[in-house]
């Protein structure tokens, strides 16, 4: 100690230097991290449609099941698959039952992920297919035979949400 005087003491803190070469790393590693969820996002979604096709299209062919085995009233010229959508969750009458029971083959009706139209229900999100239309021009008939989304978007797989 020179005259009484304490030691000097070297500077505490951060220089603006130090605090800038920070900031810069922090926002090269925000720039990488966002794609990569945005990806994951997009997975998760891709997930739920594959989900909800694999459910509605198990639904469809468990209809068509049941009006095969007699279960469901048909006449001759109908295919067999349900005439709507909402069919497979609001119940058909066993023919089959003398007391009438109701046959359900879904719980709910899922939503297409991929539609951003919240005023509209579950079953406006899918676009239909009928059994008489063909397969490379589908368009909606007298019955659902398939379901796909209305979503212009192409998946992560290169194959456009509409073919899967």
């Amino acid at each position: 100690m020179l005259h009484g005087l304490p030691p000097p003491r070297p500077a505490q803190g951060f220089t603006l230097i130090e605090l800038m070469v920070t900031l810069t790393i922090l926002a090269v590693l925000a720039t990488v991290a966002m794609p990569l969820s945005q990806i994951a996002s997009t997975r998760q979604r891709e997930e739920e449609l594959r989900r909800a096709l694999w459910q509605i299209r198990s639904g469809l062919d468990a209809y068509k099941q049941a009006a095969d085995e007699g279960q469901i009233k048909k006449n001759i010229d109908e295919s067999g698959y349900p005439p709507n959508l909402g069919a497979l969750t609001s119940g058909i009458k066993d023919a089959k039952d003398p007391n009438g029971k109701m046959i359900y083959f879904l719980r709910r009706l899922p939503r297409d992920p991929f539609c951003d139209c919240p005023s509209s229900s579950d079953e406006k999100t899918w676009a239909l297919r009928s059994y008489s239309s063909p397969p490379d021009a589908p368009q909606e008939g007298r019955d659902v035979f398939d379901v796909y989304s209305l979503s212009n978007g192409v998946g992560l797989n290169g194959v456009a949400y509409k073919k899967w």
